[in-house]
């Protein structure tokens, strides 16, 4: 199959290669994961997100997750990552003020109703004055701290962002600073592979005070070491998940699964994925976890722009809609809208 690189196709383009009509258009959804940034290579700002979120789907708020955008480049290490919270209040102060001055249609998503940011945990208690400035500067969006934990020793894993160390999670230091957050209403998002999976078991029993949210299914990885033990690697991650699901403090997101780092292939296909074929690819993880945490436990997300890799925003909720198609409307209603709306204080 010929691959997007090898095309003069742009990826709007390939995505837009398939197209769905969009699925109960009228159920509310809350996107509880995506990201904002500016590289020199890529740009997914406020505007782009707006774009997705614009294919007919009933997108009536979201939350920003960190990726270490708009970091401060001076001042106190400590302080820097700050920075990426007035980053992302600039972009909301920015859709307000080109919509005030017609230079834009006023849309009904409230982007970044929620704020997601980092704070380097393992600065114990300490990072207080970290948590307190994200907060004052959140203007009452900001709600959480993900410190990404993501680490592996194959050198073809490509570990966190934040470049974390092996065993971070059960770090004393790190966990002092941890136990911080529910001292200031904030929840921790857990983003890490599944191998360390019962790492994040024993963190969540450790600190049940502490409102954990689980990313991407506990990350799943297909390629390198992993791959073709897609089979082997599920059962490993439903016997964890089920010891985290014991966890009252843990709730689970439920997405990220199309990115390059599932091994499936799927942005080198000449076509991105359609909802069937979403569904017939993860239907088991999905329904999985639902039955293991409960409805009122979980939250689709995006995940978007990197899922987009593989995958339009309006199939990919299309897909979403495909798998709850079984569920009671008051359990839809959780899994689109109403975990998000209480786990994330919205």
């Amino acid at each position: 199959m010929s691959t997007l690189k090898e095309t003069s196709m742009d990826r709007d383009q390939w995505l837009g290669l398939v197209r769905e009509p969009v699925l109960e258009p009228e159920l509310p959804i809350i996107d509880p994961h995506h990201h904002l940034w500016h590289w020199p290579s890529h740009r997914y700002l406020a505007e782009e997100l707006l774009a997705d979120c614009a294919g007919g789907h009933q997108i009536r708020a979201t939350v920003y997750v960190e990726c270490k955008s708009g970091y401060r480049a001076d001042g106190p290490k400590a302080m820097q990552p700050v920075g990426e919270t007035e980053f992302v209040i600039a972009e909301v102060n920015r859709l307000r003020a080109a919509a005030a001055a017609g230079q834009s249609t006023q849309s009904s998503v409230d982007v970044a109703a929620g704020i997601v940011g980092f704070a380097d945990l393992t600065l114990g208690a300490a990072v207080d004055p970290v948590l307190e400035a994200h907060i004052e500067l959140g203007r009452g969006r900001f709600r959480g701290i993900r410190h990404a934990c993501g680490w592996d020793a194959h050198p073809e894993i490509e570990n966190s962002h934040t470049h974390p160390p092996e065993g971070l999670m059960a770090d004393p230091t790190f966990r002092e600073g941890l136990a911080r957050l529910s001292a200031h209403g904030l929840s921790f998002d857990a983003w890490c592979f599944h191998p360390q999976l019962p790492e994040l078991v024993d963190l969540a029993r450790a600190c049940p005070d502490t409102v954990i949210i689980l990313d991407h299914f506990g990350g799943p990885i297909a390629t390198g070491p992993y791959e073709g033990r897609r089979a082997q690697i599920f059962e490993w991650c439903k016997t964890h998940l089920r010891a985290l699901a014991a966890c009252p403090n843990v709730v689970a997101k439920l997405g990220g699964m199309a990115m390059v780092r599932n091994g499936y292939g799927w942005h080198k296909n000449a076509q991105p994925l359609s909802s069937p074929a979403f569904v017939q690819a993860y239907a088991d993880w999905y329904l999985f976890a639902i039955d293991t945490f409960g409805p009122q436990r979980c939250m689709f997300e995006s995940n978007f722009p990197v899922d987009r890799a593989s995958i339009s925003y309006t199939v990919l909720w299309n897909a979403f809609k495909r798998l709850a198609a079984g569920f009671s409307e008051s359990e839809k209603a959780a899994l689109f809208h109403d975990t998000a709306k209480r786990v994330y204080r919205l």
